[in-house]
């Protein structure tokens, strides 16, 4: 996900190209480039100042902020969901998916304090209900990560690094949500759920974990830590065999994006001046590791949480989107809403009041603007300008499987898995395994499909 993505793909660029192409970056990173650096802080400046002027409540504003600070920290800390499964399978590399253990159980401890002596029930929590349609929803959308090598927020990103990819991505992505929105509505197998705990059935319908624990003296939230702790620690322990596995096997490459956030890390920084090169390398070029994204993430979910009760979500403003195109052709929101089984209201509604559209357009910008103030951003934007046909179709495939995905599951890689695993929901750890399985069988097909 994110920058350099296709080197993140087995068969789309390999491990020796991307460390070349990633050599040249670091080289890059040192020698920012001035006029960039400027437009960079002018854009945060104008983004800024036209959103508070501009967008209709401060709600929305305040969307509009973690926005920018999510694709920021995304981008600069080269990190994502997507990746989790594809560096594994092309690099042997599992240093991503044990950060996101590490982030999931940090963020489900920051979520109790906001739950523990309080109702639940006031809260939007995503507990997902535990189906076919989960399980179906993870394969798909696993599958389609492994072609367009991004997820929900990813391809929000990669509109700034990889355009063809993540523009063609979107489309299809945006397509398979729309014509997900009545299974997603209608569906039993969507809808209902095989396990349901008390709390969970007046939420989502799901399994809530410390109704499982009510007996742990801290209203079940202690147990369920432990159990999320337990959990994670099987995925880090099953990760580091794995990566064992392809070293002995020859067969495990450093990540490139992980050896260039590694050679920074152990600069030494003691003769950093204020007002120098060094000093605004460090500030504003030094890519972050992933586990500093994993923690700023964390805090901004906190936040996110704390304002608006709710988690962090994506993807169904990309069909909203598909909708509002649609009646650019004289199709009505009352038309469109009978096949979608969505309200007319959605459709209607301008399309920077939506709270996350204007959040999804800030990750579009925030990532503009770490590029710009690094000195990168011609340099990323135009490395993935060409495609081929082939892969034209197989970006396609990944969008629309995943779209589908997404309606199936209730949710992306940020709606199925991350926020429901911070909601103490059983779903999210559902979703992992089939979001992995489908990862890769994705891998092993795509493979095939540019081994012909």
């Amino acid at each position: 996900m994110l920058i350099l993505n296709q080197s993140e793909v087995y068969i789309v660029i390999n491990t020796e190209v991307s460390s070349n192409k990633i050599g040249g970056k670091r080289k890059n990173l040192d020698s920012s480039n001035a006029i960039e650096n400027i437009i960079g802080f002018i854009i945060l400046l104008l983004t800024v100042l036209i959103g508070n002027v501009f967008l209709k409540t401060d709600m929305l504003f305040f969307r509009l902020l973690i926005g920018l600070a999510l694709g920021y920290t995304l981008t600069r800390a080269y990190s994502g969901f997507a990746g989790s499964i594809n560096r594994a399978y092309a690099t042997g590399s599992t240093k991503l998916m044990r950060t996101l253990m590490f982030m999931f159980f940090i963020s489900a401890f920051a979520t109790s304090a906001f739950l523990y002596n309080s109702d639940p029930t006031s809260y939007n929590l995503w507990v997902n209900p535990i189906n076919l349609g989960l399980i179906l929803g993870g394969l798909l959308f696993g599958f389609g990560m492994t072609f367009s090598a991004c997820c929900a927020s990813g391809v929000l990103t990669d509109l700034i690094t990889g355009l063809p990819r993540a523009l063609i991505t979107l489309v299809f992505f945006s397509l398979g949500i729309f014509v997900g929105f009545p299974i997603q509505k209608t569906a039993s197998f969507v809808t209902n759920s095989w396990v349901v705990s008390s709390t969970g059935k007046e939420l989502s319908g799901g399994v809530f974990l410390p109704d499982l624990f009510k007996w742990d003296g801290l209203q079940g939230y202690l147990g369920s830590l432990l159990l999320i702790g337990l959990f994670c620690l099987i995925v880090v322990s099953i990760s580091y065999k794995y990566e064992r596995y392809r070293k002995r096997n020859n067969s495990y490459t450093q990540h490139p994006t992980e050896k260039l956030q590694d050679e920074y890390l152990m600069e030494d920084s003691s003769n950093y001046s204020l007002f120098s090169k060094e000093s605004y390398n460090k500030l504003f070029i030094k890519p972050w590791t992933l586990k500093q994204g994993a923690v700023v993430i964390t805090l901004l979910f906190v936040i996110l949480m704390g304002v608006t009760k709710a988690g962090w979500g994506a993807s169904t403003p990309y069909g909203i989107w598909f909708g509002k195109f649609l009646m650019n052709f004289g199709i009505s929101a009352d038309s469109i809403s009978e096949f979608t089984k969505m309200p007319a209201d959605v459709f209607n509604l301008p399309f920077f009041e939506h709270p996350i559209t204007v959040q999804n357009v800030g990750i579009i910008i925030g990532t503009a603007i770490y590029l710009f103030t690094a000195g990168i951003f011609k340099k990323m934007f135009t490395s993935e300008l060409n495609i081929t046909g082939k892969q034209f179709l197989l970006f396609a495939l990944g969008g629309i499987t995943m779209g589908l995905g997404t309606r199936l599951a209730n949710g992306c890689n940020v709606g199925a898995l991350y926020t429901p695993i911070a909601n103490f929901s059983l779903s999210g750890w559902v979703f992992l395994i089939f979001m992995v399985s489908g990862g890769i069988i994705g891998n092993m097909f795509a493979k095939k499909m540019y081994s012909k």
